[in-house]
């Protein structure tokens, strides 16, 4: 069987450990980066939206290319190969690769999502800071947010389609109206208890009337395990603005 030229070895071995190196150093600025960014962003509805936005695919991306990193590290100490052996060291090694990265990916999509829920928690009900007073403002309840909300948005809220949270300064009266999606986010699947069970979709049973709430059914479905399950909530009175403005003004 043909040998493959042995002065060749110190030469690829040197280039596949500068390369791993090369992607492990670029994997990790690529988190470096991301922190050093999601630091600089002010705010914590903005720290809110980029967590939600760029996290779980910014990790992803580092981990593929910390796995080429180790894919190129486990050949970079070549001693003698013949040809059959180049073909199985190269299809095993992507064997582990694509292993590894199915393992990591599963992590991201299915267990770093709680993580990452309890920090978007804690950064949607930090208090705000009245730019007017310097002081901490109130997050309205439900009930209370709606004389500081539009027709539009009291109905994007009637059918879970959007939340909003209105901070208000009681002192000055400035308000803060932060928007968040309604039901874009899985929540624990009560079959596998992975953070993956969300809102399929959604049917309007009974119109909401002037005086009668109406019903909402959420259809869920589990994207791991594919559990689904139905939830009726109701919808809130559709009180036109103009009639109470001319119950005020009577």
């Amino acid at each position: 069987m043909e040998e493959i030229d042995p002065h060749k070895y110190d030469a690829w071995n040197s280039l596949a450990l500068n390369l791993a190196l090369a992607c492990w150093a670029i994997g990790i600025l690529v988190v470096l980066g991301y922190i050093v960014k999601l630091n600089s962003t002010g705010g914590s509805k903005n720290k809110y939206d980029f967590i939600n936005r760029h996290e779980i695919r910014v990790l992803w991306i580092a981990t593929i290319i910390l796995v080429v990193g180790g894919c190129f590290f486990g050949n970079a100490n070549v001693v003698e190969l013949t040809t059959l052996w180049v073909f199985v060291r190269v299809f095993t090694t992507t064997m582990l690769g694509i292993l590894v990265a199915m393992v990591l990916q599963n992590l991201l999509k299915f267990y770093y999502p709680f993580f990452i829920e309890r920090r978007l928690k804690v950064l949607r009900y930090k208090p705000r800071i009245s730019p007017k007073s310097g002081k901490p403002m109130k997050l309205l309840s439900e009930e209370e947010e709606d004389a500081h909300l539009d027709e539009g948005m009291i109905a994007e809220e009637n059918v879970y389609s959007v939340d909003y949270d209105v901070w208000l300064d009681e002192e000055t009266g400035y308000k803060q109206i932060e928007k968040y999606a309604g039901h874009l986010h899985a929540i624990q699947c009560p079959e596998c208890n992975y953070q993956t069970f969300k809102v399929n979709r959604e049917e309007i049973i009974r119109q909401p009337t002037a005086t009668e709430e109406g019903e909402l059914m959420k259809h869920y479905v589990c994207s791991y395990c594919g559990y689904k399950a139905r939830k009726t909530v109701s919808l809130k009175a559709s009180v036109k603005l103009e009639e109470s403005s001319t119950t005020a003004t009577a």
